[in-house]
């Protein structure tokens, strides 16, 4: 028979071990003496309390571990976000950074473009104020001989020194006339007195505004007796105001012989089937230009060549704005017919990048398209074709 300690039974037969640490001591012989065992020992119970505490545990520790990868996880989403937040920001600040030099960049830029606007427009504005006062010492004489012809006297009337220059230009003059190409000067005063101060001043690259008419017997004593004295008392008051009359007249008046100087312009003859034309002399002419006038003809950049089209058809309409041009400043080298005549509207075109010469005609004419087409050709600056947008002033005539 074995030997068995105390025990019960479960409803199943299974043994159920209800004893404690002392009575296991006893039975097996392991017991401690009193003394060692003065302290009372924890209780401990039976396999199924250690099995469920163990659940237990493993619960917690499966909660604690669960607990661990949430904050785990909360740290990261939070760092994430932190580092999200913080990319968002650098971004922004960027973005921010490139809007602000952006913006500074196009501030500067309109600065600048502004800037050199206000100077060109009043460089320009100088510019017609310096042309308008010397056009003030100049008056041509149109010396008016009927079917014989027209001849031209250029007067400089110098009232700071007391001096009168004048080149006669006889009527076989070989030049440029606005809106009718190279022909003889003295026809042009048949389309009127402004045509033929549009042709003087192209040519001289002086600027003349006023005139006065007289007739050939006049125009010849003044050149033959070196004196203007009987011109005013004869003239045909022109374009010239009472104001004007007076002081052009007692200025005349008020310089002697020895202080007047009216030589011919310096030309060529050529026969040209039995007509006789006249070439002038460039460099001659440019002579004078330069000591009577301090004009340095063909050194000076800043005068603007223009060649001027008629785009529509309409006579004389090329003329007319070229006659404009020439009463800014600029010179007109030719006129002539476009390779068409239905340009709706004027265009402008650049041949030697500067634009700013371009929207100088385009102001001049108050119209037209500024195009940049450089060319490597050097007879003009400026190439015009005019449009059907293009309107004489009123009082110009373009029969």
């Amino acid at each position: 028979m074995s030997r068995r300690g105390p025990h019960g039974r479960t409803k199943g037969g299974r043994a159920r071990d209800n004893r404690t640490l002392a009575d296991l001591d006893a039975w097996t012989g392991t017991a401690k003496p009193d003394e060692e065992r003065s302290t009372p020992s924890p209780e401990v119970y039976g396999w199924r309390s250690t099995r469920r505490t163990s659940k237990l545990g493993k619960r917690r520790r499966r909660e604690a571990r669960a607990e661990r990868r949430k904050e785990r996880l909360n740290v990261g989403v939070r760092t994430v976000g932190s580092g999200l937040a913080g990319v968002v920001r650098v971004i922004g600040m960027a973005l921010a950074a490139v809007v602000v030099s952006a913006l500074v960049l196009f501030l500067v830029v309109t600065g600048i473009n502004a800037t050199a606007r206000w100077i060109a427009s009043r460089d320009a504005k100088d510019a017609s104020g310096s042309e308008t006062e010397a056009a003030r010492e100049n008056v041509l004489i149109i010396g008016d001989s009927g079917e014989a012809g027209t001849n031209f006297l250029a007067v400089r009337l110098d009232e700071e020194n007391n001096q009168i220059f004048g080149i006669a230009i006889p009527s076989g003059a070989f030049m440029e006339v606005p809106g009718q190409g190279f022909e003889r000067v003295g026809d042009s005063f048949a389309a009127g007195a402004k045509v033929s101060l549009a042709a003087i001043s192209n040519y001289l690259s002086v600027p003349f505004e006023k005139y006065v008419v007289v007739d050939d017997a006049t125009y010849q004593e003044a050149l033959t007796g070196q004196s203007l004295g009987n011109v005013m008392a004869n003239a045909d008051p022109g374009n010239l105001s009472e104001d004007e009359r007076e002081r052009v007249t007692t200025f005349i008046e008020g310089v002697s012989g020895d202080r007047t100087a009216l030589v011919p312009l310096p030309v060529t003859p050529i026969d040209l089937g039995g007509e006789t034309f006249y070439e002038p002399q460039r460099e001659e002419v440019a002579d004078l230009l330069l000591q009577w006038w301090g004009v340095r003809v063909g050194s000076d950049d800043s005068v603007t060549r223009v060649i001027v089209y008629n785009g529509v058809g309409t006579p004389g309409v090329a003329g007319a704005a070229a006659r404009e041009l020439i009463t800014q400043g600029m010179q007109v080298v030719e006129t002539r017919n476009a390779d068409r005549f239905d340009y709706g509207s004027t265009l402008v075109v650049v041949q030697d990048g500067d634009m700013e010469q371009g929207e100088r005609v385009r102001d001049a004419l108050g119209v037209g398209e500024v195009v940049d087409q450089p060319s490597s050709q050097d007879v003009a600056d400026i190439i015009v074709i005019i449009g059907a947008d293009y309107k004489p002033p009123e009082e110009e005539s373009t029969s």
